[in-house]
This record gives structure tokens, C-alpha cells and sequence, in this order.
């Protein structure tokens, strides 16, 4: 981490340290280990969570804080990342100055602490967002997006790295709620229904069609609404979407555009963006199909990059990201790329096929028994 990038209030032994912790092994955990700890927490269970989280944190956001420091192309020296960068060196100092936990007054405590960091992280996306095109409008058009690969295996390695932290951070803080939801265990569902997760996310997501266009196509669902499986993807709290919540929205989202503008100037009555919810052995998979008149073949391998959006930059209008809170049709360009990021931290997919001339299918696919590791980035 060369030392005239380091800001001045970030001193040469918290550097160092950064770089000894970075070098550390990460730990992995599943969701059916989450869940079935997190199924009694006892004072002593939230006693070994927060011993867990105070040395395996400091880990992973190490790793993310080198990673911001070294970045081709010249991204690392972007504002926005260069904020990004200070939010992790400052939640790293906050880890390693919490002293070792002895007691639960003491891990109440560092709940509290751990809830402030996720806190601090909430813009971590949009900022990222925005670092990029700020490296997009400084580049030679000549560059093609192939050229750009390590960006994106960055991005997927830091956002990843992200979903993890949040999901332990998240999960500690929520299984101290006393007045935990119905069948929740921390973040996890223990019945979860994909068909009114669905629901509600095309909810959301219509509303804001409606909004920007001032029409919508309808949405049809089509699912048994009584079938649930055991996941994480469905519990909220008051900072972050659910993940299945987020990833259906994006791809619905996504689809109502494409047929609203589609059919914006056509005397034809917009066809439905249509959800299918189908649960095998394996997977329980989730469809969403538009006749939004698809993506060209050459257009595909772009879908899931970061540097990739067919809609106007939301950023370019409003990059004062502490006020910036209004959910947008598109234009941010990380939509796509995680939500496959979520389906993939536990073990599922997300798969896109589409028909020029005619429309796209999504196909979100959900590991039913829970049983994988986390990917660790």
C-alpha cells in the first residue's frame, strides 16, 4: 500500500496492520450451520458468534482495504473509491481496537459496534458505482470491455466479499431482536415462500415503472403460493433489502422497462412480464419473461459486467450519495451482475437467455438444501 495514497489520518501501523491481517485465512460458514446455531441464542452462542466475528471481520475487510489500494486502469485513485477505501480502513480500526470480549455486556457492545460498521458500508455499491464511471469518462473509447477484465473479476471478488460481511454482520445483530418475526431465525426464513417474495418484489418494482413512465406492463405469477423452503433470502431489516427480494426486483425491474419502452409509442397493448416459480429436488428456480424485444447476441457477454448499462447514468444526475436514496429504473450497471452474486453465495445461479426481436428469460436458480460454503473472494 504505497504510502502516498495512505490519507493522513490513517497511521503507517494501522497500514501495516492491515497488510499482516490481510495475509490471514479466512473461515467460511454455511447457512444450515447459521441456522442451526443461530437457533439457540444463548448468551454463551452470541458469546462465541461475537468472538468469530472479531477475528474473522478484521479478515476479510483487510483484504478488501489492499485490494481498493491496487486497482488497474487507474480506478484506485477515483474519489469515490478512495472513499470506499477510507469506510474499510475505518471499520478495520474499529474492529481492532475493540478489546477482547469477555462477557455479554461486552458483546452487546460490540453488536452495537458491528451494527454501526454495516451502517457505515450501506453506499458501499451506488460509490462504487459512481468510482466507475468516473473511470469510464476518463478512458479511451477504444477500450473494449474485454480489456477490462480485471475490473470486473475485481468487483466480483469485492462484492462478494461484501455479501459476506454483511450476511455474518446482519445475522449476529438480528438474532439479538426479542421480537424476532415468525419463523425467523436471524436473517434465515425457516418458511419462506418464493411465490409472495415474488409478489412483493414485482410490487416494488412496478411502482416504480409506474413512477418514472407513468404506466407499467402487468406482471402474472405463476406458483404454488403455499410451497416454502428454508432460506436467507427473505427476512429484512431496516438497512438492506432481502437478498431473493433484491434479485427478483432487479430482473422484474429490469423486464418492465424493456416492454415499457418497447411499447411506449405503440397502439399494441403491452404483453405481461410473466414470473414462473418451480421447486425441484435440487433448486427451486424462479423464471421472469418479457416480450421487451430481447438483447442481441453480441450484447450477452456485457450483461454481467460492471461497466455495462443500456439505460441514461443515474449518477451523473445525482451523485450526492447521502441523499441519493430514490431506487431508479437502470443505469447504475452492477444490477445484473449482483444479483448473481447473491443467488451464487449460496451455492445457486442466475442465468440469462434472450431472443433478439422477441424478449428475455432470467432464470433464478436457489440451492434448496443449503448445505455449501460461503465462496470466499
Amino acid at each position: 500500500m504505497a504510502a502516498k495514497k495512505v490519507c493522513h489520518s490513517f497511521s503507517k501501523t494501522l497500514i501495516d496492520e492491515v497488510h499482516r491481517w490481510g495475509c490471514m485465512k479466512q473461515t467460511g460458514v454455511s447457512l444450515r450451520y447459521m441456522m442451526e446455531f443461530g437457533s439457540r441464542p444463548t448468551d454463551r452462542n452470541l458469546l462465541i458468534s461475537a468472538h468469530f466475528l472479531h477475528k474473522e471481520l478484521p479478515i476479510r475487510i483487510a483484504r478488501r482495504a489492499i485490494e481498493l489500494e491496487s486497482l488497474p486502469h487507474g480506478l484506485s485513485e477515483k474519489p469515490a473509491v478512495l472513499k470506499v477505501r477510507d469506510w474499510y480502513l475505518d471499520s478495520f480500526r474499529d474492529l481492532r481496537s475493540f478489546p477482547e470480549i469477555k462477557d455479554s455486556n461486552e458483546e452487546r457492545e460490540f453488536t452495537q459496534m458491528i451494527k454501526a460498521i454495516k451502517v457505515r458500508h450501506n453506499n458501499v455499491v451506488p460509490m462504487m458505482a459512481l468510482g466507475v464511471q468516473q473511470l469510464k469518462k476518463g478512458m479511451d473509447q477504444k477500450i473494449v470491455y474485454e480489456d477490462l477484465d480485471e475490473i470486473h473479476q475485481f468487483l466480483d471478488r469485492f462484492y462478494m466479499s461484501r455479501i459476506g460481511i454483511r450476511m455474518l454482520i446482519g445475522q449476529h445483530v438480528e438474532l439479538h431482536n426479542p421480537n424476532p418475526p415468525p419463523y425467523c431465525i436471524g436473517y434465515i426464513h425457516t418458511k419462506m415462500s418464493p411465490v409472495e417474495v415474488a409478489r412483493n418484489a414485482s410490487e416494488d418494482a412496478r411502482a416504480i415503472c409506474l413512477r418514472e413512465y407513468g404506466s407499467s406492463p402487468d406482471i402474472n405469477i405463476y406458483g404454488d403460493p403455499n410451497f416454502t423452503f428454508p432460506n436467507s433470502f427473505v427476512c429484512k431489516n431496516r438497512y438492506v433489502p432481502a437478498h431473493l427480494h433484491h434479485m427478483v426486483f432487479e430482473l422484474v425491474k429490469n423486464s418492465l422497462r424493456a416492454v415499457q419502452e418497447r411499447y411506449m409509442d405503440s397502439d399494441k397493448v403491452a404483453p405481461p412480464v410473466r414470473i414462473i416459480v418451480a421447486e425441484g429436488i435440487e433448486d427451486v428456480t424462479i423464471k421472469v419473461s418479457d416480450e421487451g424485444g430481447g438483447i442481441p447476441r453480441s450484447g450477452l457477454p456485457k450483461i454481467f459486467t460492471y461497466l455495462y448499462s443500456t439505460a441514461r447514468n443515474p449518477l451523473d444526475e445525482d451523485a450526492n450519495l447521502g441523499t441519493a436514496d430514490a431506487v431508479t429504473m437502470a443505469g447504475y450497471g452492477c444490477g445484473l451482475p449482483i444479483s448473481r452474486l447473491y443467488a451464487r453465495y449460496f451455492g445457486g445461479d442466475l442465468q440469462v437467455i434472450s431472443m433478439e426481436g422477441y424478449g428475455t428469460d432470467a432464470y433464478l436458480h436457489l440451492l434448496r438444501l443449503g448445505d455449501s460454503q460461503e465462496p470466499l473472494p
